[in-house]
């Protein structure tokens, strides 16, 4: 039974019930929503020698083979996600995205990547190469150390058209996984 109020102040708490119920019955929608705009990314180059889902995947599978644990190989995957909505703010984007279904220092690697991936490439549009630096007093050691990981091994190195590359396909079932139950908030 749909809810049948007009306005929340009007509402009760069966109803919250029924729309919880439901909300919790659909969570599956949201893998699919990750994996549609994942598959999104295919169309967006920008210039560079791959597309931005061979990145993605790129950089999954980089993770992946370093031996991280499955949230941050979800989140390395979908760490450009908002990419398909604005380049200019895809971190906070897919850090948002990411937030109630990986732990605080994944949400956290993921909101800052691009000043840490900045070394590599800010001083060829007169920015800082070293605004990593400005999250170092923010994020505790690990976290920061993480950050590094993923932007230095991982993200920066993933734009070669030659990298024998895992498919989406293969990183499915751990997006369903990390993506079906709201773990954080």
């Amino acid at each position: 039974m749909a809810a049948t109020f007009t306005r929340m102040d009007e509402s009760t708490a069966e109803q919250w019930g029924v729309i919880g119920m439901e909300t919790a019955k659909n969570q599956t929608r949201v893998a699919d929503e990750v994996l549609r705009m994942l598959r999104a990314l295919e169309g967006i180059t920008d210039g560079f020698a791959v597309d931005q889902l061979v990145h993605s995947l790129q950089t999954a599978t980089r993770a992946e083979r370093a031996g991280a644990d499955d949230e941050v190989v979800v989140a390395s995957l979908c760490h450009d996600i908002g990419k398909v909505i604005s380049v200019f703010n895809h971190p906070r984007i897919a850090a948002e995205i990411l937030r109630p279904y990986v732990r605080p220092e994944v949400y956290e690697m993921i909101l800052a990547h691009q000043d840490f991936q900045g070394r590599h490439y800010y001083a060829h549009f007169g920015g800082d190469p070293d605004a990593r630096e400005q999250h170092r007093d923010k994020l505790d050691p690990e976290t920061f150390t993480l950050a590094e990981r993923f932007a230095d091994e991982w993200d920066q190195t993933a734009f070669d058209p030659d990298y024998e590359t895992l498919p989406l396909e293969h990183f499915e079932p751990r997006v369903r996984e990390v993506f079906g139950t709201v773990r954080y908030a």
